[in-house]
């Protein structure tokens, strides 16, 4: 036959993406949030960020120099890593903590698991939560600079301080306090319409996170639209929650999952102790999202269900 038809074994290659290409895409989503974080908070907001990509990057090579395994930083997924860890530091964090959570990221939650697409959590937000408990003053203390209008609205609102909220203006362009890479809702939602549009993620679970979080605050009574624009919640539902390697595979299990985290950053921020609940909600639903996928596969056609 001149002309023979091939037929192979699933999954089939459906277009030319990679991991490099899929990366450098989070990458240029993420660069509105570096703008934004530098005019809100000067060039400190970079050298942060430099550092956790330099210690992100190098701690990759060197771990994986040592255990003979093949170089793998030239697929930008150690500089998304360490890029979504900066903007979840406060502006002022000391450099050398910065640089430890990044080591963290990489070789305790990446690397000792296997490397990109192994890790049980995403490093970024496992990283956060590890320098939180580690260096719990740091982590919350918040150098406003004068650009900036008041305290960090979570915490005004944890304080029952409402009066004192920013506009939702302020809140939606950045000017507030907050993590670096999370106060300007405008650049992130930017970055998640890059993202769509180069089909790197799908809507689900940033529609169903933000909107599970919307609606139950507004049943308690709170103001959700503070809730949304507040704190990391389009960081983490756009850039942490829709991590392939976390997240459940199928449409139904991705919907679970951002309710789920959803309904976790409810209950902490509403009544919990601690005013931010997306680090802690995400990395919950990360360890349950394998159990997810597995509940919520399709049957194949013709098969039988277990």
């Amino acid at each position: 036959m001149s002309n023979p038809m091939v037929v192979t074994c699933s999954p089939h290659i459906r277009d030319n993406a990679s991991t490099q290409s899929i990366m450098r895409d989070v990458l240029i989503a993420l660069v509105p949030a570096l703008i934004a974080s530098v005019l809100v908070f000067g060039f400190s907001a970079l050298l942060r960020v430099i550092v956790c990509v330099i210690f992100a990057v190098g701690s990759e090579y060197l771990f994986e120099k040592a255990c003979g395994r093949p170089i793998t930083i030239s697929d930008y997924s150690a500089a998304v890593t360490g890029v979504l860890l900066a903007y979840n530091l406060p502006p002022e964090l000391p450099l050398w903590m910065a640089a430890f959570g990044s080591i963290v990221a990489i070789v305790a939650v990446k690397q000792l698991f296997g490397g990109i697409g192994h890790n049980f959590a995403n490093p970024a937000i496992t990283a956060r939560i590890v320098l939180l408990i580690s260096f719990a003053g740091p982590m919350t203390t918040w150098v406003i600079p004068d650009t900036v209008s008041g305290a960090t609205p979570l915490g005004l609102i944890a304080a029952g301080e409402l009066e004192k909220l920013p506009p939702v203006t302020s809140m939606f362009l950045g000017t507030i306090g907050g993590c670096l890479g999370e106060t300007s809702a405008l650049a992130l939602l930017l970055g998640f319409a890059y993202l769509l549009y180069r089909k790197v993620i799908t809507w689900h679970i940033p529609v169903f996170f933000v909107g599970t979080v919307f609606v139950l605050t507004a049943l308690v009574g709170y103001n959700p639209v503070y809730q949304v624009l507040a704190g990391g919640l389009l960081l983490g539902a756009i850039f942490m929650a829709t991590d392939y390697s976390t997240s459940p595979l199928t449409v139904k299990g991705q919907i679970i999952y951002a309710i789920g985290c959803g309904f976790i950053t409810f209950m902490i921020r509403i009544f919990g102790n601690y005013p931010e609940g997306v680090s802690f909600s995400i990395l919950l639903m990360n360890i349950i999202a394998p159990h997810i996928t597995n509940l919520t596969l399709n049957k194949p056609l013709g098969g039988v269900s277990k």
